[in-house]
């Protein structure tokens, strides 16, 4: 119990807490006191004493003592049984009964061993089930029902597989539970066929494909049989239609719709349910350009018996083929030969990109990409104009048509300056003008200089003005093609404007003139003349007169052994001089270079040098003795660095 102020809260009540609360105030002068009653409610407590009588092979009353209500009267009683052979301590309601009530007689099936339990509710809650009552069992009889719910599978032609909902373990009355099925044709003065089976499923042959039958099924057990059955009728399995419909004729609504009709196909012909017709369609050709298309088929499907269908969304200015076909739940049948027809021109779509790029104070150049679907030959372009200046107010629409669809540019004159315009461009065809594309620009004011613009994304690595085959003042369109062309689009579409001769020297490039072309041409050339020649000579050796050069560095100590020794040599002489060689720099090493003589046989790579010249010279007499004291019979010389 709790005490804050004015409140006396009171948790987790419980009957006990139930009574006469007083509550008393005292001053110094009086006192008063007030009091109040409490009741506490709750569920009620189960029934008591539970009793079978008046026992009967479908009957049996029970009775019942009520429990504590706990200040909630009971507003009824709920009766519960136990009883499945199936699923055994599973209690399931029975029946209901008004809380006045104290006993019932409960209605009871054949060959159930039962037991009853009882619930009081008020409205606060349920009570606690009451104590289980003894056991009744009723004694078996014949099934009182029959299966519901019969009905086909989907099967193979000239087969039945016939499924019913079987009976529950509570509906069978009794041991041996079986079904009964017999069929027959419907309508047909024969016997019927029977069969009796222990599951809820049976496989059935027939004589003809999709043919109605007349199917029972009835419950039988060891008692006896349910009561007599009522007949469905089920049909055999289906097959696929045999024939075809027969195409009557395509006619055109307009450039991408078209209205089919067809024959139907005989009932006979269709082996089962009906479900609809469908129509494949592939386009061939276009006739714009003549390319054909690989067979890609649309399917568009009606349903119910009609002969006709309207098939949308189709290309304009193109070829299609067409077939009909039935089909049933169990598919489809066989086509129809197909149908050639031919779609007619419409309007073009949208043009792909439309660009300003160039603006003065009074002209603007405006550039376009051809549309993605032309949808019939290209007459030309409708342009229009106007100013809208970021106001509520907007100039006049000017309209140009353009009548030649291979310049995809053009050049508007005689604009206000420093005016903002919005550009609306249409392609047409002989059916009239697409749906057009919209760019804004504004003009520049007086004194300023013509900008132009080029679409961002593509870097121009090179320039080409053919300046010989145009003539001056006139546009040409630059296009950027992908390398496997596909159609006429094009990434990038440019305006370049060529100049009078006069403005050559002025504005074009001077790689562009003959005369500087020429020139370098034949500086290139004589380069590379001269890297042959030295590269020739680098590889070619040749004579060198040792004489020539001692004459040009004479050595007294070595005069005379150099008249009695050598003569004039040459880098053809095999025999290679014999003896040690120093050079007068001693830290340097001799290298072999990968276009040295000796590669070929041609000398010691320690006597010539790379270009094939012989690198020794005479020395002092300091390595004279040196080269005497070797005790060679053949004089040495050393190499000067």
């Amino acid at each position: 119990i709790l005490i804050d102020g004015a409140n006396l809260t009171i948790s987790n009540v419980t009957v006990e807490d139930q009574g006469v609360y007083s509550c008393s105030a005292h001053t110094a002068l009086d006192s008063t006191a007030a009091m109040a009653q409490v009741t506490v409610l709750g569920v009620p407590d189960p029934p008591e004493n539970l009793h079978l009588s008046e026992r009967q092979n479908r009957s049996v009353r029970l009775t019942w003592e009520a429990g504590d209500d706990h200040n909630s009267n009971i507003s009824e009683y709920i009766i519960e049984f136990e009883g499945n052979r199936e699923e055994p301590g599973r209690w399931e309601e029975l029946t209901r009964v008004q809380g006045e009530e104290t006993t019932v007689m409960l209605s009871l099936a054949p060959y159930v061993r039962y037991q009853f339990r009882v619930i009081a509710v008020n409205e606060v809650g349920r009570s606690q089930p009451s104590q289980p009552s003894d056991h009744h069992e009723t004694p078996p009889a014949a099934p009182d029902k029959n299966p519901q719910n019969i009905r086909v599978q989907a099967s193979q032609p000239k087969e039945m597989i016939i499924k019913w909902e079987p009976l529950k373990p509570m509906e069978q009355n009794g041991p041996g539970l079986e079904y009964r099925v017999t069929w027959k044709p419907q309508g047909a003065p024969v016997e019927w066929e029977e069969e009796t089976v222990t599951n809820h499923t049976l496989r059935v042959m027939t004589s003809a494909v999709y043919a109605p039958y007349d199917v029972q099924v009835q419950a039988v057990n060891h008692l006896g049989s349910g009561p007599e059955p009522q007949s469905v009728i089920l049909y055999s399995g289906e097959d696929y239609p045999d024939t075809a419909p027969v195409i009557h004729g395509v006619d055109v609504i307009n450039s991408t719709l078209v209205k089919v009709t067809w024959s139907t196909i005989p009932k006979e012909r269709v082996h089962g349910h009906l479900k609809g017709y469908q129509v494949n369609w592939w386009k061939t050709k276009s006739l714009l350009d003549g390319r054909t298309y690989p067979k890609e088929v649309n399917i568009l499907r009606f349903s119910g018996h009609r002969n006709y269908g309207m098939v949308p969304s189709l290309d304009a200015f193109s070829e299609f083929h067409l077939t009909v076909l039935a089909y049933n739940s169990k598919g489809a049948g066989p086509e129809s030969e197909p149908y050639i027809f031919q779609t007619p021109e419409g309007v073009p779509e949208k043009p792909t990109f439309l660009k300003v790029i160039k603006v003065d104070k009074d002209t603007a150049t405006l550039s376009w990409g051809l549309p993605k679907k032309l949808n019939g030959n290209l007459t030309g372009y409708l342009l229009q104009y106007q100013i809208i200046n970021d106001t509520y107010e907007i100039g006049e629409l000017n309209d140009i048509n353009i009548t030649t669809p291979s310049k995809p540019s053009w050049r508007l004159s005689n604009l206000n300056a420093t005016t903002k315009y919005k550009f609306y461009l249409r392609a047409c065809t002989s059916k009239g003008c697409g749906k057009p594309i919209t760019e804004e620009s504004s003009t520049l004011g007086e004194g300023s200089k013509s900008v132009g613009t080029i679409s961002e994304g593509v870097n121009l690595t090179q320039k080409i003005h053919p300046v010989e085959a145009f003539e001056p003042g006139a546009e040409h369109i630059v296009r950027l093609l992908t390398k496997n062309w596909v159609d006429n689009n094009s990434i990038f579409e440019d305006v370049i404007e060529t100049r009078g001769r006069e403005y050559a020297g002025l504005y074009d490039d001077i790689s562009t003139q003959g005369w500087f072309i020429g020139l370098m041409c034949a500086i290139a050339l004589l380069t590379l003349i001269l890297l042959t020649v030295c590269f020739v000579k680098r590889n070619k050796g040749g004579k060198y007169s040792v004489k020539e050069k001692e004459d040009l560095h004479p050595d007294p100590e070595v005069q005379s052994v150099k008249d009695e020794t050598f003569g004039e040599y040459s880098d053809s002489d095999e025999k290679p001089l014999k003896g040690s060689l120093r050079s007068l720099n001693r830290d340097m090493q001799a290298t072999e270079s990968a276009d040295s003589l000796v590669e070929y046989g041609e000398g010691d790579h320690g006597l010539f040098s790379e270009d094939g010249s012989f690198i020794g010279a005479y020395a002092g007499s300091k390595e004279k003795g040196s080269a005497e004291s070797n005790g060679s019979s053949t004089a040495t010389f050393p190499l000067r660095a």
